[in-house]
């Protein structure tokens, strides 16, 4: 029964942020990595996600998001969803192809933010016309907000043209 109450919510879900990517989508000319960002709204959170059919983290909704730019990257697993640094995240993100901006400068979509939701956690989110995309750990889902970053925006990274 718990199984069929989950499909059904999953598929409620599922018809709520279509509706809400296929009017996003059409009015927007955007980078293949923000669609696939929109795109998977409504999917799972899942610690250490990196599928949407699964479930996603926030570092493997940027994995989706690189992936559908036909970028790859040796993606990190095993971490705790609390901890780490700054200077960690920042050396993945340059192994992976992007350029650490200032913090002053200002967000274009398809930048990916890191964000620190409190003192012992960091987050990344895919910046989009009007807000932003990332896995929503407390909601339970990836998730488009609207306007400026909820959290202070610690990291800004972009993919710059060679």
């Amino acid at each position: 029964m718990a199984e069929t109450n989950k499909d059904l919510i999953r598929e409620v879900r599922e018809d709520h942020y279509a509706a809400k990517r296929a009017a996003f989508l059409e009015h927007l000319a955007i980078s293949s990595s923000v669609k696939e960002s929109m795109a998977v709204c409504g999917t799972d959170f899942r610690l250490h996600g990196r599928s949407a059919d699964y479930g996603l983290d926030c570092i493997g909704l940027a994995a989706q998001c690189l992936g559908a730019a036909d970028m790859t990257s040796d993606i990190p697993n095993g971490y705790s969803i609390r901890g780490g640094s700054a200077e960690q995240i920042s050396e993945v993100m340059t192994l992976a192809g992007f350029t650490a901006l200032p913090q002053s400068t200002p967000l274009c979509e398809g930048d990916i933010a890191l964000a620190r939701p409190s003192p012992v956690q960091w987050h990344l989110m895919i910046k989009t016309e009007g807000g932003f995309v990332h896995a929503h750990a407390g909601l339970g889902q990836v998730v488009f907000t609207p306007g400026p970053s909820q959290w202070p925006i610690e990291h800004i990274y972009r993919i710059l043209e060679s």
